[in-house]
């Protein structure tokens, strides 16, 4: 989805939306490659999620705004091999430490994405968090794009088991920097169907 596209969204994106980091995201090698890539399907969870629903929500509402989550995540899922690549930006009022982005917003952001591709793999697309593993590997500076990769690596039933990570922009050729890695067990609920679609994971 384009920046001009989601400016048009609503009243209430267009407060949070920042127009210059999302023509950085345009920019991106990475956006280009992944845009041009029949596999993957873009999608803004954050813009498309119900606006009675989205203002309840941590990463879709409390946590947006200038200094914070200053654009809607980006989201490319390949359905068929269950694989995530998300790009989203933190910016300076995400801190723990001056300049450094807080381990548990990091956290959170990880179990979020996680849980969404193990939702492409669950008969109802839907679950929730039974277990989360989290290693850190290096600081996430502030007010910079980092890439969120993810892929199921088993299925049983109801039970999806996911690993993923946070690393840096590619930047000069260079390997990307790993911020945090995690391992989640996902488990689709008895109950899953009373549960609100927030999302289509499957478009």
């Amino acid at each position: 989805m384009s920046a001009a596209a989601v400016a048009e969204v609503s009243v209430v994106d267009k407060v949070v939306y920042d127009p210059q980091i999302d023509a950085a995201i345009d920019a991106l090698p990475l956006v280009l490659s992944l845009r041009s890539d029949p596999r993957f399907t873009e999608s803004r969870p954050h813009v498309v999620a119900p606006e009675h629903l989205k203002m309840q929500m941590l990463t879709a509402g409390a946590l947006t705004g200038s200094g914070r989550l200053a654009v809607p995540p980006i989201v490319w899922t390949d359905s068929e091999a269950n694989e995530m690549v998300s790009i989203v930006h933190l910016g300076r009022n995400l801190c723990g430490h001056p300049g450094i982005i807080h381990g548990g917003l990091l956290a959170t952001l990880l179990d979020e994405g996680l849980c969404r591709c193990a939702f492409l793999a669950l008969p109802s697309n839907v679950g929730v968090t039974a277990n989360l593993n989290l290693n850190y590997r290096s600081p996430a500076f502030a007010d910079r794009l980092y890439v969120m990769r993810a892929n199921v690596t088993k299925v049983d039933g109801r039970k999806a088991w996911v690993k993923g990570h946070f690393e840096t922009i590619p930047e000069d050729g260079k390997e990307p920097t790993t911020i945090v890695e995690g391992e989640i067990l996902v488990v689709e609920p008895k109950w899953a169907k009373s549960l609100p679609k927030v999302v289509d994971v499957t478009t």
